[in-house]
């Protein structure tokens, strides 16, 4: 499909710098495609009231760590300042990263990280591989848990660009922008639909009968990199390392089997459960990597209604909302959020879609 069809036009005093406080205050658009009247402005505190017993959110676990790092590269006596942003793990001791700027990098190459001009610790790496748009990948000096403790004093948490371009990330992000089921760390963007749960939020959803599962999947900075193609079909997605576990899946079928909804928090535990599903729906037990990009015209398999933020123009996640509610109807849904002063992307408020077709009314 034509990229630009996935195109709009956002004012910039609609992108959030800050989330809602508390996170459950934000603001949420409810989307049924099918109804008489598709769009109903909601709050996502109203959420136990909008699912049914029996209904199961899957939220995911990941957490994300300090992926920006600063440094220098080492040549001889000339220095160059260097941008590192990692996102994805391949060994105990190597990263694949995006650098800048690359063109002048070269295989073999050390890259001196540190946390400021003054900090006497430093973590270097050298240029192991190059690859397309800036990629690299970087094998560390340090690896396992010793590189861990490394990035986490090191680097920064890694805002997307919409928000670092506006204001200077501070102490209060490494608090925001970190999910409340945030457990495993690995990933270098957050899985934002999920940054509006509070406690208090979660024991109502109990309270109402609705479970709460958890999936993986490490977000990689492939997902603030923009379609650059005219074409859907020439698009590359970045892998990245997911799991559903063996009794997750099992209790998702189970939920199915008794009438109960999935809900998926988040394109990204939408993309891993689709990974993990069969054609028939069954959800399977899954570990590894995944590149499954969803465009119009997929059919879903394991998601039954999708909780998510709002996306980027022309990119790869409004491109997802648009395959599971329809094109014409998140073009609308947009354009309504835009006119009622939602807030948009990775600190704004949400919506909660249900499917263009199949599913069942509310």
């Amino acid at each position: 499909m034509r990229v630009d069809l996935f195109d709009f036009d956002l004012p910039q005093d609609r992108i959030a710098l800050r989330p809602a406080e508390p996170r459950d205050a934000a603001r949420l658009l409810v989307v049924r495609p099918h109804e008489s009247l598709p769009l109903e402005d909601r709050s996502v505190r109203d959420l136990p009231d909008i699912f049914n017993p029996g209904d199961v959110l899957v939220v995911n676990d990941t957490r994300v760590i300090p992926a920006r790092l600063a440094g220098f590269r080492v040549r001889g006596e000339a220095s160059a300042r260097i941008e590192a942003m990692l996102h994805k793990r391949e060994a105990a001791a190597l990263w694949r990263a995006f650098v800048r700027p690359a063109k002048k990098l070269r295989q073999g190459e050390i890259i001196r990280f540190a946390a400021g001009a003054e900090d006497l610790e430093r973590l270097d790496a050298e240029v192991v591989g190059k690859g397309e748009a800036g990629e690299v990948l970087l094998s560390f000096a340090l690896s396992g848990v010793a590189l861990d403790k490394a990035i986490e004093r090191i680097g920064s948490m890694p805002l997307p660009p919409y928000i670092s371009g506006k204001r200077p990330t501070d102490a209060k992000d490494a608090r925001d922008y970190q999910t409340l089921f945030a457990r495993r760390p690995g990933a270098v963007a957050a899985p934002t639909a999920s940054l509006h749960f509070t406690p208090e939020l979660v024991e109502a959803l109990a309270a109402r009968g609705v479970a709460i599962e958890t999936v993986t999947l490490h977000v990689g900075a492939g997902t603030f990199l923009p379609v650059k193609v005219e074409d859907t079909a020439d698009h590359k997605m970045h892998a990245e390392w997911g799991e559903v576990g063996a009794a997750t899946a099992e209790a998702l079928n189970q939920a199915r089997a008794k009438g109960g909804r999935i809900i998926a928090a988040g394109t990204t535990s939408l993309r891993i459960l689709e990974s993990a599903a069969r054609a028939d729906g069954a959800i399977m037990a899954f570990a590894g990597d995944t590149s499954i990009f969803i465009t119009p015209g997929y059919k879903f398999k394991a998601v039954d209604a999708l909780l998510t933020n709002f996306h980027l123009p022309r990119s790869t996640l409004f491109m997802l909302v648009a395959s599971f509610s329809g094109l014409a109807c998140m073009q609308q849904a947009y354009a309504h959020a835009i006119a009622e002063n939602y807030r948009f992307y990775s600190y704004g408020d949400a919506c909660l879609l249900f499917p263009a077709s199949g599913g069942e009314p509310m």
